[in-house]
């Protein structure tokens, strides 16, 4: 089992591409939650993320991680794994 990936994005956001390609490699399957003209659903983003109003913003484990250039970091930095790894919580 692995950890509970959320995902806020938009439409025609080649970040969002990037990040979810991402995860997709890995072999994660994500919530994800189009937020680009959503507006509850983009309030919700920013109040999550502690004012992340860039997309996409990525929590796992209910843990915002940050946008797509943070996975990749995390993921550079051999620390991604490891969290995808952990217990799904709900």
């Amino acid at each position: 089992m692995s950890a509970r990936v959320e995902i806020y994005t938009r439409e025609y956001c080649g970040y969002c591409t990037r990040a979810k390609s991402l995860l997709t490699s890995k072999g994660i399957d994500f919530v994800e939650y189009r937020a680009g003209n959503d507006m509850d659903k983009r309030r919700e983003m920013i109040q999550r993320s502690h004012g992340g109003s860039t997309f996409p913003q990525v929590f796992i484990n209910g843990r915002h991680v940050g946008g797509s250039d943070d996975i990749h970091d995390l993921d550079y930095q051999g620390r991604l794994d490891p969290l995808l790894a952990e217990p799904a919580v709900l």
